[in-house]
C-alpha cells in the first residue's frame, strides 16, 4: 500500500514553489486559489522571504495550495492512503475525496487567520521536548501547566501554553529530555485557540463533505475515517485537539504501506516516519519538492500501488476499524451478502462503548477480513465490499 502525506506549517521554505509555476496552469490556479483565501500565493510561494511566509494567516493557505498543486501531477487514482499533519489534513482530507479543492483553500485561509487572531489575545508559544520517557514528559508537560499539543513520535513531544510557564519547562527539563523553545506566534491545538475552532465551525458547517474515496487518517486518534461529515468534525476539532502523528504512523505500520510520497515542502514527515517505522521495516519515501521529483514519484506509485489494467476487473472497497478494540461482526450478515451503503456491519467493542462500523458504500460482502472477538488496531481492514460500487 502507498501513502501520500501532506505536511503542516514550519515546513515551509521562501521560494518553494518557484520551480511548480513553469509547469503549464500552475500560476492560473494559484492565482484563483489566492482569491479565495485572500492573500497572494503567488508572491507567498516565490518571492517572499522567511518572517513573510511565517505569519499562520499566510502560511496555512499556502501549505494546503501547494499539496494540492503537486498531487495534480500524480496518479492519484493509485494511492491507497492519505494523511496530513495538523493544517496539513485539509489537504489530505481533499486529496481523499472528502473536501473540494476550493473548500480545502477556503478552511485553511479561515483556519490561519482565526488561529493568528487567537495568537494575538494573549502571550503563549509553544516548545519541543526531544527524548526522555514519554509518559514522563507528558506528566512534567501537565505539572507546569502546559499542553501535550503534539505528539510527533521519534521520542518528540511539543509543549503549549503560556510562554512563563514554557521558560519554566526549559529551565527544568524531564529527566533525559532538552527542551527546545519554538519561534511560533502561539499554543496551537489547545484551549488557547477556542475562538478560532468556533470561527471555523461557523464556516464548515455551510460545506457539504463527499465520504473518502481512499483510506484517509485522522490525527485525532490515528484512525481511518470513513465519513465526510465526521471528516469535517475533526477537523475543526483539531484546531484545539493535539496532533496525534504518533497515532497516524502507528497505523501506516499496522497497514503495511510500504511506500510514502510526501508533498511539498517535503522532508518532516518523511524524517518522522523514517525514524519512527525503521525497527518494523521502514517504508520507500520520495519527498516531492520540485517537478524533477515527479518521476520518481510516479515509480513509486507504479511499483507499490495496484497495477492497471485494460481487463474488465471486480472493483472492491474495504472498511475498516474506526477505532481500537475487539471487533463484533453483525450476526445476520454473510458472505455473498448484498449490504447498501450507511449500512451497519459490526462495531467495534472500545473502552468508550460501541463504535460503528458502517459501510460507506453498496455491494457484496466479499470477504471478512477479521473474525468476531479479533482485536483491531485504527484502520485495520476489517471487510471487502466488491461488486458495482455507488
Amino acid at each position: 500500500m502507498l501513502a501520500v502525506l501532506s505536511p503542516g506549517q514550519g515546513s515551509q521554505k521562501p521560494g518553494f514553489l518557484t520551480p511548480w509555476l513553469d509547469l503549464t496552469g500552475t500560476e492560473a490556479r494559484l492565482r484563483w486559489w489566492s482569491a479565495l483565501a485572500g492573500v497572494d500565493l503567488v508572491h507567498l510561494g516565490t518571492t517572499a522571504d522567511a518572517d513573510e511566509i511565517k505569519d499562520t494567516a499566510r502560511t496555512q493557505p499556502l501549505l494546503i495550495a501547494a499539496a494540492l498543486l503537486a498531487a495534480e501531477h500524480l496518479p492519484m487514482y493509485d494511492v491507497g492512503l492519505t494523511a496530513g499533519h495538523s493544517v496539513g489534513e485539509l489537504g489530505a482530507a481533499a486529496l481523499a475525496g472528502v473536501l473540494s479543492a476550493e473548500a480545502a483553500i477556503t478552511l485553511a485561509a479561515v483556519r490561519g487567520r482565526e488561529m493568528a487572531a487567537a495568537c494575538a489575545l494573549e502571550p503563549t508559544g509553544m516548545a519541543a521536548v526531544l527524548g526522555g520517557d514519554a509518559d514522563g514528559v507528558a506528566a512534567a508537560i501537565e505539572a507546569h501547566g502546559l499542553h501535550s499539543a503534539n505528539h510527533n513520535g521519534a521520542g518528540q513531544i511539543v509543549a503549549a501554553g503560556a510562554v512563563d510557564r514554557l521558560e519554566k519547562l526549559a529551565a527544568e527539563p524531564p529527566a533525559g529530555a532538552r527542551v527546545r523553545l519554538l519561534q511560533v506566534a502561539g499554543a496551537f491545538h489547545t484551549p488557547y485557540m477556542a475562538p478560532a475552532e468556533q470561527a471555523l465551525a461557523r464556516v464548515a458547517a455551510g460545506i457539504v463533505p463527499s465520504d473518502p474515496a481512499r483510506l484517509l487518517l485522522s490525527n485525532l486518534d490515528g484512525a481511518a475515517v470513513n465519513h465526510g461529515r465526521d471528516m469535517l468534525q475533526r477537523l475543526v476539532r483539531q484546531v484545539t485537539a493535539p496532533v496525534r502523528w504518533d497515532l497516524c504512523m502507528a497505523t501506516l505500520a499496522d497497514l503495511g504501506v510500504t511506500g510514502v510520497i510526501e508533498l511539498p515542502p517535503a522532508g518532516t514527515l518523511a524524517g518522522l516516519v523514517k525514524r519512527e517505522l525503521k525497527a518494523t521495516g521502514a517504508p520507500e519515501i520520495v519527498t516531492l519538492n520540485t517537478p524533477d521529483d515527479l518521476p520518481a514519484a510516479r515509480d513509486l506509485i507504479a511499483r507499490h500501488a495496484m497495477a492497471p489494467s485494460h481487463e474488465p476487473t471486480m472493483q472492491f472497497r474495504v472498511v475498516v476499524a474506526p477505532s481500537a478494540g475487539t471487533f463484533v461482526p453483525a450476526v445476520d450478515l454473510d458472505e455473498g451478502d448484498t449490504i447498501k451503503s450507511g449500512q451497519s456491519i459490526g462495531h467495534v467493542t472500545t473502552r468508550q462503548g460501541p463504535a460503528d462500523v458502517a459501510a460507506h458504500c453498496s455491494g457484496v460482502l466479499t470477504e471478512w477480513l477479521a473474525s468476531a472477538d479479533d482485536p483491531v488496531a485504527p484502520g485495520q481492514p476489517l471487510a471487502r465490499i466488491g461488486g458495482h460500487l455507488s
